[in-house]
């Protein structure tokens, strides 16, 4: 922490668009939600003047001016700490944001939001490598793939946030606290990663056939959060600028006469009542 001598840290967000970005989004919620402060700046690989430079070639990325061990009057003054990888980005703001509690408190909750972080951090590869990040986007038709092994996939998703939701409400019990619906009880970085596929999900109208009833309370938690939604007014809004677009993540299916491109509307709400 800094003494009263250093000036406080100012943090920098490096993205690309959100509302394409699986990886920034995760940093950026995390920032938004636990309030706080922080500058964003966007890219967008596509467009030559708006690429990133060669040392923030992989995004998203996090910088801390001036670095945590700055010494006022020292040489080196004003130096930045780059944190690349969301994980590794929301590993940090947890550990200088101790009071905000970015992960539970309590250390079994803790352990199973950071198992279930790491589970989204690198599995279910086939269903994000099938359905690339568009949070904008509504694409419906039976020329939409959803093969054996995506199902597979969006299977495993459906049991592991029953089987969080499950163990987290039995702990909170034990606690005697409050379950506020998120993964672990209150919101953590492990809900922040699984908003991306969440997206995904409806993007793509994937079948939520097999979902338990803990899964679908939890998506509309998620959902109808205050905060999730003026995140996604954020994507809209950037979906106005033209600079934002990247054609090939729009265009995905542009020679798939099965499926047709739309865009969701801004108050589209989640009804987890009319899934079967």
């Amino acid at each position: 922490m800094a003494n009263e001598n250093t000036p406080e840290p100012s943090y920098t967000l490096y993205v690309y668009y959100t509302r394409y970005s699986s990886w920034g989004v995760r940093a950026q919620l995390i920032l938004v939600y636990f309030q706080i402060p922080y500058k964003v700046q966007y890219f967008n690989s596509t467009i030559p003047a708006l690429a990133p430079p060669p040392e923030l070639k992989i995004l998203p990325v996090l910088d801390v001016t001036p670095a945590p061990d700055f010494v006022p009057g020292a040489e080196g003054e004003g130096e930045t700490l780059r944190v690349p990888d969301s994980l590794a980005i929301a590993e940090y703001l947890a550990d200088q944001h101790p009071d905000k509690h970015l992960w539970p408190a309590d250390p079994q909750l803790r352990a199973l939001a950071r198992a279930t972080a790491a589970q989204m951090h690198s599995g279910f590869a086939v269903l994000r490598d099938a359905y690339t990040c568009n949070f904008v986007a509504r694409y419906s038709g039976p020329g939409i793939p959803f093969g054996e092994a995506v199902a597979g996939d969006v299977r495993k998703l459906f049991a592991l946030w029953d089987r969080v939701r499950v163990a987290a409400k039995k702990r909170l019990a034990q606690l005697g606290e409050t379950d506020r619906g998120f993964l672990c009880g209150g919101f953590s970085i492990a809900d922040a990663f699984f908003w991306p596929v969440l997206w995904r999900l409806r993007t793509y109208n994937v079948p939520l056939t097999g979902i338990t009833e803990e899964g679908l309370k939890w998506m509309d938690t998620m959902w109808n959060d205050p905060v999730m939604k003026a995140q996604a007014r954020e994507y809209f809004q950037q979906a106005r600028d033209p600079q934002s677009r990247i054609a090939h993540y729009d265009d995905v299916f542009k020679d798939s006469p099965g499926v047709t491109f739309g865009t969701f509307a801004e108050d589209w709400v989640f009804n987890g009542a009319s899934v079967e």
